[in-house]
């Protein structure tokens, strides 16, 4: 097996792990590997060991990465997971399976209306700046029910859930209680009557504590691929 391959089986066993600690089904949360800045032949060695969600930050780094592994199209799901602007919605909407970055009105109706006729509905999650860091994106948590609501119900999007990348917090009980008041939000749309049912919360560094806080989608780049 790949070293690639090693790394994955070590962040399964830790997400298995993680789940157990937290009472939960391991089939809940699902692992997207973050290929940024990381060749198409490191995502073909992650395919072939068994992976098929991938994440990107760079748009163009992307699509370049998806047409070199054309051939292996219909087996990979694309997530955008960095900060979207409004001149890359379209290769967006058209190359993309998820969305994961969206905290504007804006760019959402771009993408709704950017989606091809001929593809499913676009997946999407809002970005959510749940500690209120001033230099990062997300959607400030006393707007998010009004921008769920109207994200919601535009054509060729469905509306999934939540991402989070809270700062740094030293610990583990640090880390849970930060990705625990997004799933309160999470929870509080639900209960709102939105069907939600995605919690794109953890990476390499605290998935654990994302997982007890109820995470579903950890995003995993370093400790698969390795450092940057």
């Amino acid at each position: 097996m790949t070293t690639i391959g090693d790394q994955l089986q070590q962040v399964r066993a830790r997400i298995v792990k993680a789940c157990a600690s937290a009472g939960r089904d391991a089939a809940q949360v699902q692992l997207l590997a973050v290929s940024k800045t990381f060749g198409p032949e490191a995502v073909r060695d992650a395919h072939a060991a068994g992976q098929r969600a991938f994440g990107e930050n760079y748009v163009q780094e992307a699509l370049e990465k998806i047409a070199a592994l054309q051939e292996l199209r219909s087996q990979l799901e694309w997530h955008c997971i960095g900060p979207l602007q409004s001149n890359k919605t379209r290769p967006v909407a058209e190359a993309f399976d998820w969305v994961h970055s969206v905290d504007r009105l804006k760019i959402a109706e771009r993408l709704s209306a950017q989606r091809p006729d001929g593809l499913p509905p676009l997946q999407l999650c809002l970005q959510v700046n749940v500690d209120g860091g001033a230099n990062k994106s997300g959607v400030a948590p006393a707007e998010l029910p009004a921008l769920a609501r109207a994200v919601a119900a535009l054509p060729r999007l469905r509306l999934r859930g939540l991402m989070a990348i809270p700062e740094p917090a030293e610990g583990f009980e640090a880390q849970r209680a930060l990705f625990a008041q997004v799933t309160a939000l999470f929870d509080q749309l639900r209960a709102d009557g939105l069907a939600l049912d995605t919690l794109s919360l953890g990476m390499s560094a605290d998935l654990e504590a994302a997982i007890a806080a109820g995470s579903t989608m950890v995003r995993v780049g370093t400790a698969i691929f390795g450092r940057r």
